[in-house]
């Protein structure tokens, strides 16, 4: 294992592994290990903005549980006692476990054994004692939220003090179509992120693009300033983290997607402050 790690190589295969690999977060501010369930690139979603190649449609493919616990321990046993942080010239600022994050080459929660597999990683994190100091996060589309089997996985992080990083980029038809390739309607997205803020600690994650020189529009900001005050007659959310591209897409509209300015990101996250709501801007 040699390479260097940045906040724009997100490689799931640096690390050598099958399941677990490291990812020097923006959002998080340090060392993110990540675990990818989806290691056949399946997603029941198909982002533009999406940097997995060769993305399919389709479901996480069954898990190797042996092989996922072999890993994590190896891995979390390098990054505490090993060379790791030398190896991969990681800056001393960011010389620390930020979080546990289930993420990956698609939605981890279409993992059949999703809950199972929860368990695993909070157990082995606590063991070692990574958890509860840092932090576990399921980073997810929400779209399956509805089902008995995620909720299940979703209590269980709550019991080991994680929270759900929730995709809405957008909270119009249209708009989930264009970016999301998404065939959940926004009533239903809305109904299960409802549901997940009830059964976990929730965060909002949008992602604000420049699409075709579209920028974001009145429409797609009201829309969704209009969800956030919906969301907040029924339930109460941990924060809203708006950030825009900072790799290059793998998919074909990749051409037609640009950052969206600082300015225009700071100026919503203005606008949804008013609001009420925490949110955290990243470039």
């Amino acid at each position: 294992m040699a390479s260097t790690l940045t906040t724009i190589n997100h490689s799931r295969d640096v690390a050598g592994l099958k399941y677990v690999y490291p990812v020097l977060s923006r959002r998080a501010g340090g060392l993110s290990i990540g675990i990818n369930f989806n290691t056949n690139n399946a997603c029941n979603w198909r982002c533009v903005y999406c940097q997995v190649p060769d993305l399919q449609a389709g479901a996480a493919p069954e898990m190797d549980f042996q092989l996922l616990e072999d890993e994590l321990r190896f891995f979390l046993d390098d990054v505490l006692n090993g060379d790791f942080y030398e190896r991969f010239l990681i800056p001393d600022g960011n010389r620390v476990i930020k979080d546990i994050a289930i993420s990956g080459n698609g939605e981890p929660t279409s993992l059949k054994e999703f809950a199972s597999a929860v368990t695993l990683i909070g157990e082995i994190a606590t063991e070692i004692g990574v958890l509860p100091q840092s932090n576990f996060v399921l980073i997810t589309n929400g779209s399956l939220v509805h089902q008995p089997r995620v909720q299940a996985g979703l209590k269980k992080l709550r019991e080991y003090g994680g929270e759900v990083w929730f995709k809405f980029d957008s909270a119009t038809e249209a708009g989930r179509r264009l970016i999301n390739n998404a065939k959940q309607s926004y009533q239903a997205s809305l109904e299960n992120l409802m549901l997940s803020a009830r059964l976990c600690p929730t965060r909002l994650q949008t992602c604000l693009l420049d699409y075709d020189k579209r920028g974001l529009s009145e429409e797609e900001k009201q829309a969704y300033l209009d969800m956030l005050k919906t969301i907040k007659m029924h339930v109460s959310l941990k924060g809203i983290m708006l950030y825009t591209i900072a790799r290059p897409s793998m998919q074909p509209e990749a051409a037609l997607l640009e950052k969206l300015s600082v300015e225009a990101l700071n100026a919503f996250a203005d606008e949804i402050r008013r609001l009420g709501f925490d949110v955290s801007v990243s470039v």
